[in-house]
């Protein structure tokens, strides 16, 4: 294999002038094996920083930094989350559609997993207008021409997070005939918190535009 200890050793003796020596180099084959081996480490060592430099080649804590560089605080790795998933997060986010209501919706599905709810008082698409059908028993947005460059966002937190089903020792179903395990604490926190969502609403917001927002579970 190309860089290995074998190629470099091969690739050492290929250089020398093959009278210097007679049959018998055990000498020179150690001291040829010890260089060999440093210089297949330092060959590895190229090929690891060389991958590095790219999104999709970097791993570990490589791949915290280049999020690092291009989205600061903005865009950590989540508790025990992989490589690829991580760098599938950097790669949507570097190319995702921004400062527009598709852009919100979409980070926060990404995000969340639900689509959020956006409500616009002065755009008749989201809040209907006079003299168009309707019916009974539907809920809907009132308008409102006084609010322009505003919008109403409802945001969702993921669905799954926590322990379910599952007793607490305090309770009265402990001990009483029910499965009974030890839970981690990652899976006592949600992954997302809310604080992740503001971040990422504040970050597709235009610029002159007021948001209100809230969040559901």
């Amino acid at each position: 294999m190309t860089g290995d200890q074998n190629d470099m050793l091969q690739r050492l003796k290929g250089l020398l002038p093959p009278t210097w020596f007679g049959d018998n180099t055990s000498i020179r084959d150690a001291l040829m094996t010890a260089f060999s081996t440093a210089l297949a480490w330092a060959y590895g060592l190229y090929l690891f920083a060389q991958a590095q430099t790219r999104i999709k080649t970097a791993n570990g804590g490589w791949l915290d930094l280049i999020a690092l560089d291009f989205f600061g605080n903005g865009l950590l790795r989540y508790p025990d989350q992989t490589d690829d998933s991580f760098r599938n997060r950097i790669q949507i986010n570097l190319f995702r559609e921004r400062v527009t209501r598709y852009g919100m919706a979409k980070v926060l599905y990404d995000l969340t997993g639900r689509w959020p709810t956006i409500i616009e008082p002065a755009r008749p698409a989201d809040v209907g207008g006079l003299g168009i059908n309707i019916g009974l028993g539907c809920a809907g947005a009132v308008g409102s021409i006084s609010m322009p460059n505003q919008a109403l966002v409802t945001a969702y937190r993921p669905l799954g997070t926590g322990a379910g089903n599952w007793p607490g020792i305090a309770t009265g179903a402990a001990g009483t005939g029910v499965a009974m395990g030890l839970l981690p604490s990652s899976q006592m926190q949600p992954t997302v918190t809310d604080a992740d969502i503001i971040a990422a609403i504040e970050a597709t917001k235009p610029y002159g535009t007021i948001i209100w927002m809230r969040i559901v579970s």
